[in-house]
């Protein structure tokens, strides 16, 4: 446990010293807040939807809590072309304890990323409907940073080329994305879509959020947490065998 311990708090320590990282990975929310947040707002506002900043505002913020977290599969790489990795593995610990630090560590530091996007939205104009259930959200934000840091270690695991990372992390997370419900209500849309989107474990996580903000689910906080939970182990387990299968 000193390990993961070790291991969780020397990766937020190096990113919270990165304030460069920091204010750089709030590009994209503010981009997306004001162009589509301000930009379709009134077509759904006239469309009988609501307010669209409001809708639109749990996506955001998982989409800053996914990108972080798949960033931090990058580490590994870069970790195994410098060396770090190869001292690392021949300490005395086992590779599921420094999977999980790893795991943990970025999960962190992407629920405090989707934190700073929560408040620089509720600057913009997103309002919290049920700040009571405002720790039940954090909690949703981990698992689906737990997730989605699982996944892209799973992914640096079988990789030595740092370029290709962020190609087939696109190609991974830009459909998980689009499918989740972030950005469109997935009331009425065609049966393809909607099934893609029930296969999609991001879905969850946004409805769970947009749920626990703002009281709009498409399923339910149940089936959310009980689906995001076991999507979140099932990616731990399969990122802790490609784990320990590295050769450095």
């Amino acid at each position: 446990m000193n390990a993961i311990y070790i291991l969780w708090l020397r990766q937020i320590k190096r990113y919270l010293r990165s304030k460069a990282r920091i204010i750089g990975a709030l590009g994209q929310p503010i981009l997306f807040f004001v162009a589509f947040g301000f930009g379709f707002g009134p077509v759904f506002q006239k469309a009988g939807s609501g307010n669209y900043l409001e809708f639109l505002g749990p996506g955001i913020i998982a989409m800053s809590i996914v990108f972080t977290a798949m960033f931090s599969g990058i580490e590994v790489i870069w970790d195994r072309q410098f060396g770090f990795l190869k001292e690392t593995l021949v300490a005395p610990v086992s590779r599921f304890n420094i999977m999980l630090g790893r795991t943990l560590d970025g999960a962190t530091v992407a629920v405090i990323q989707g934190v700073v996007v929560l408040i620089l939205a509720m600057l913009i104009g997103f309002r919290i409907q049920n700040y009571w259930l405002l720790p039940l959200a954090f909690v949703f934000m981990f698992l689906i940073a737990i997730f989605f840091t699982a996944l892209g270690t799973a992914i640096a695991s079988r990789l030595v080329d740092n370029q290709a990372f962020p190609l087939i992390m696109n190609f991974v997370v830009m459909p998980l994305f689009f499918l989740s419900g972030a950005l469109f209500p997935l009331e009425g849309v065609p049966a393809g879509i909607e099934w893609a989107a029930k296969l999609d474990p991001l879905t969850y996580g946004v409805d769970g959020l947009r749920g626990l903000l703002e009281n709009q689910y498409f399923f339910n906080l149940s089936i959310d947490f009980t689906v995001l939970v076991l999507a979140a182990l099932a990616l731990v387990a399969l990122g802790s065998w490609l784990f320990s299968k590295i050769e450095v």
